[in-house]
Formats: structure tokens, C-alpha cells, sequence
């Protein structure tokens, strides 16, 4: 990589995928120098206020030191991002942060992607197809505008199977269809990644849970403020014990989560979301 090339967080290149998912590649060598598949950043668009956000690195590019995000405007400050354009610059990209994917060599792997959760998975299948495994890929959207990385995806992958809820690209079906029948054969997958919507990934570790050969891993994504596990607004309970997504993740044996509680306090925050998208200012702004 150049050394020429500075951490000054400039958006490189903005793509709209469909009305509410981007596509941006931000200038972070130093993230793009030491980042490991399946970690993360936190991205903040003004220094002095507003929310931290994690995104999960899709891609990488060594030549221009950029990286890979991929989000869907739903709240407020990926509603602040998505009004950026190429040539604005981010307040911090802080990572790479969380732990990286266990790449080894298993034998047969599943990978699911549901949505964005697509962008997640591409590095992560990637990774264990180089490290010598049978990869299967299972992508699923709502429609065939909204897949992500199929090209990429099938340039690696030993089998690709498209799922989308209207049909408009390869099956109409949940992804949890395909999972169960590999799951079915003679020789099953060793291990299935699973990563999109906490309702998916928790559909396809209730597929995987009979199989009791096959292990299942999820990568979550919760609230998270400061990405060093003190403010504790990640934390999940697994198999009983309470982990902190930024610190312990984003990757979980999935057998183990408490999906429902996870997604109780996903919706915790709700109501104030709505409050700053209708327009209410903070008061501690006003001091």
C-alpha cells in the first residue's frame, strides 16, 4: 500500500443499490492495513456530536486504501450518511474493531446471506473458500434488485443458491428452505455462517439445531456507542452468560443466543429514534 495514501476518511465512490441501501467506499488505509474478515468499524459524521454507528467491512482495495461499507438509511444518522456524496469526508472511522472470523479448515461450509447481511458474509465466505473448504452460498433478498455481491460471490463460491421473496431471482423461498435440505443430505455442512436480520439468523439456527453435527455461527449487530465494551449497550446473553458484541463478537456460536432478548433491546431505543427523524433537536445542544 502507498504511503503516500492518509487516513482523511473521504468517500471515494457513493452507489444508491435501492431506495434506502448505499453503497460507499471511504479512504481508511490504516482499517484497510490491518482489518480481518468479519470485523467492523464505528463511523462518526461530526466530531463534537451525534451517534457512533458500526458497519461490517464488505471489501477491501489496497490500491487507493479504501473500504467497503455497505448500509441501509433507517434511522437518523445513516439518514445524515446517506445525504453525503463523493468528496465529503467522515469525522472518524474508528476499527478495526471486533474479533475476526475463526478461518480454518472444516470441510463444507454454508454461508447465508440475508439482505445487507450479504455484504457481511462476502469477505467471511471468501476467506474459508482460500483456507481449502467447499463453500455454498446462500443469498436471499426481497427481490432481485436488492441481491448484493453476486457476481463477487460466484467468482469463489462452489455453489450459489438466490433466494427472493417474489421470485424475481432464482427461488421463491426463505433461505431457511435451501439450509434445511443440505442439512438433509447424507453429508452435511460442517458449519453454517449465518448473517442478516436477527429474525433470519435466528430461523436458520432453529433449521441447523436438529442437525447435531452442524455447527452454526451468527455475527450480530446491536446498538453499540463506544466500541470498547465499558457502556455495555451491546451486550447479549449467550448460553447464559452476558458478552459484549463490540469486544466478545460480532460472531457467536448461534446455538447459544438469546435471539429474543437481543431483539427486545434492539427496539429499546425506538420511540427517540422516531423523535430525531420527525426533527426534535437535543437539548444538550442548546447550552
Amino acid at each position: 500500500m502507498s504511503q503516500d495514501i492518509i487516513n482523511d476518511y473521504a468517500i471515494l465512490e457513493k452507489r444508491q443499490i435501492s431506495e434506502k441501501v448505499f453503497l460507499m467506499r471511504i479512504r481508511a488505509p490504516y482499517v484497510v492495513e490491518h482489518r480481518k474478515p468479519g470485523q467492523f468499524v464505528l463511523i462518526s459524521l461530526d466530531k463534537d456530536y451525534g451517534e457512533r454507528i458500526p458497519l461490517t467491512i464488505a471489501d477491501v482495495n489496497p490500491q487507493d486504501g479504501s473500504i467497503t461499507l455497505i448500509f441501509q438509511s433507517v434511522g437518523y444518522t445513516t439518514g445524515l450518511l446517506a445525504q453525503k456524496n463523493v468528496g465529503d469526508k467522515l469525522a472518524a472511522v474508528l476499527g478495526p474493531l471486533g474479533q475476526p472470523t475463526k478461518i480454518e479448515r472444516v470441510g463444507h461450509v454454508v454461508c447465508v446471506g440475508g439482505g445487507i447481511g450479504t455484504a457481511t458474509m462476502h469477505p467471511i465466505a471468501e476467506a474459508f473458500k482460500k483456507a481449502g473448504n467447499r463453500v455454498t452460498c446462500i443469498l436471499g433478498a426481497r427481490s432481485r434488485e436488492l441481491l448484493l455481491f453476486e457476481e463477487e460471490i460466484r467468482s469463489f463460491a462452489d455453489d450459489v443458491i438466490i433466494c427472493t421473496d417474489d421470485g424475481s431471482a432464482g427461488r421463491k423461498a426463505v433461505v431457511t428452505v435451501p439450509l434445511k435440505e443440505l442439512c438433509e443430505q447424507p453429508a452435511p455442512p460442517n458449519l453454517v455462517v449465518a448473517i442478516g436480520p436477527p429474525i433470519m439468523m435466528k430461523f436458520c439456527v432453529e433449521t441447523v439445531r436438529p442437525f447435531k453435527d452442524v455447527s452454526v455461527i451468527v455475527s450480530l449487530n446491536t446498538i453499540m456507542i463506544d466500541g470498547t465494551g465499558m457502556c455495555g449497550g451491546c451486550r447479549v446473553n449467550i448460553g447464559g452468560e452476558t458478552k459484549f458484541v463490540c469486544v466478545d463478537g460480532p460472531e457467536f456460536d448461534g446455538l447459544k443466543v438469546d435471539f429474543d432478548g437481543m431483539m427486545k433491546r434492539l427496539q429499546a431505543y425506538k420511540p427517540q429514534e422516531r423523535r430525531m427523524m420527525e426533527g426534535h433537536v437535543c437539548h444538550l445542544t442548546q447550552a
